[in-house]
């Protein structure tokens, strides 16, 4: 049962936006002009009929109970999801013209009625027939095979990545500025072709290293030390503890499955954002368990120009499982099953102080060495300038953490500056070693979470 007593944010329904035109013409149409016959129901539907330029209005119905965050069903022809139309619906149920007289509570009109109950019943059925991996398990000695032959592949691809290594540091670092891009794109290649995506993806990083300003060659070694330490790792997979080869797989490419136990507990949406390549879009969600204390991470992939699936804006809560993926120190998990759906609360999760942060992060690396950055809570922080850059000052100490130049170029920045207005603030982000990434922050006393990203 959804909780329609309390309504979301306007920033928690805006965070759903696909693109900002969306978020901003989403907007425009969360007010009650342009829709008609709006209601909502206990059962976590919301729907309503939108005034556009045709004859007929666009049927807009939102299922907010799903288990993956708001499923949307419009009859505009918007290929984007939500679409500005369930967007501005929300915003008319979250916001102060979102009360009885305006969206209602009632029974769901037939059209509304039947899409959720397909898409309620497709769920179920999905859930009983599949295993669980959640498809067939197939042919186990085929599989065995494809293993092996994968494996070999990525063996041969990894001798060939630590030779083109050993040419480099033999050669000189300076040879890499004058080969330009090309030697790593085509060396990327090599091994994508070798079906290890992970080392391609890093290796396509260091193309960009010789043109990042004063002191790249110090970087680019350290990059490639870091490549090196991975292949060798890969070659002697059969001699480290099993944690820690499960983490060479996965920063090798090789995807796992989440087969740890379950771990049920009230899962604080902490974060949400997305980065996006040519390929694919990547959104990570941060939660942090009421009881646990534990932080965890949940993927969700879109095809290039498309938003992922799931979606859970920050500040919302879940009663539900997670299973985690293999691998020492891995903090990804998988969803499972939800209990309630997602909805607004005020909790928040305990804070550290910056040594303690740094600490983390150090004791993080001892489990994998390639980690870029830890989740931590800050608490009582102070943004404060520092010459050309900014930093989180301890507000009880002479210590700070420097912001990562990626986080001083985002307007979340001004955000959490205007949050503090000079006071301690509680944030939380990714800290590591070029920095802290602030995601979302609190402050100093009661008050809803504000998302940085």
């Amino acid at each position: 049962m959804t909780h329609q007593g309390v309504r979301w944010t306007a920033d928690q329904v805006l965070a759903l936006a696909p693109d900002s035109a969306s978020r901003k013409a989403g907007s425009k149409l969360g007010a009650a002009g342009p829709w008609s016959e709006a209601g909502s129901s206990d059962e976590g539907t919301v729907w309503g009929l939108c005034r556009g330029s045709g004859s007929k209005p666009y049927q807009t119905v939102i299922d907010l109970a799903d288990s993956t965050g708001p499923a949307y069903k419009c009859s505009c022809p918007s290929r984007k999801f939500p679409c500005k139309h369930a967007l501005g619906l929300l915003l008319l149920w979250a916001g102060e013209s979102g009360t009885d007289s305006s969206v209602p509570r009632g029974q769901a009109p037939d059209w509304a009625e039947q899409w959720i109950k397909g898409r309620r019943q497709r769920a179920e059925e999905k859930r009983t027939t599949s295993g669980p991996s959640g498809a067939p398990a197939g042919d186990p000695e085929a599989a065995r095979r494809r293993t092996e032959r994968r494996a070999e592949r990525i063996t041969a691809g990894a001798t060939e990545l630590e030779q083109r290594l050993t040419d480099l540091l033999r050669s000189g670092l300076a040879a890499a500025e004058q080969a330009g891009y090309g030697l790593w794109e085509e060396t990327a290649a090599r091994m994508v072709d070798a079906q290890a995506p992970g080392l391609a993806a890093r290796v396509r990083e260091l193309g960009a290293i010789p043109s990042s300003g004063p002191g790249w060659p110090v970087r680019l070694l350290e990059e490639c030390a870091l490549l090196h330490l991975i292949v060798q790792g890969w070659l002697r997979r059969e001699r480290l503890p099993e944690g820690l080869a499960a983490t060479v797989r996965s920063r090798i490419g090789l995807s796992g499955s989440a087969g740890g136990p379950p771990e049920r507990d009230h899962w604080l949406v902490l974060a949400q954002y997305d980065t996006a390549d040519s390929r694919l879009t990547t959104r990570r969600i941060w939660l942090h368990g009421a009881q646990s204390g534990r932080t965890v991470l949940l993927l969700s992939y879109g095809a290039a120009g498309r938003a992922p699936e799931l979606a859970l804006p920050v500040g919302l809560a879940l009663d539900a499982e997670v299973s985690a993926y293999p691998g020492a120190g891995q903090l990804r998990v998988a969803l499972g099953e939800q209990f309630t759906p997602p909805a607004p609360v005020t909790l928040r999760p305990p804070g550290v102080s910056v040594t303690q942060a740094a600490a983390r992060y150090g004791e993080a690396l001892r489990d994998d060495p390639w980690l870029d950055s830890h989740p931590v809570t800050l608490a009582r922080v102070i943004p404060t300038p520092d010459a050309d850059s900014w930093q989180l000052a301890d507000a009880d100490s002479d210590l700070a953490l420097p912001l990562t130049p990626a986080a001083q170029s985002r307007s979340g920045l001004w955000r959490l500056v205007a949050l503090s207005g000079g006071a301690p603030v509680t944030v939380f982000g990714e800290c590591g070693h070029r920095g802290f990434t602030p995601l979302t922050a609190w402050p100093d006393g009661p008050g809803e979470a504000v998302s940085l990203c």
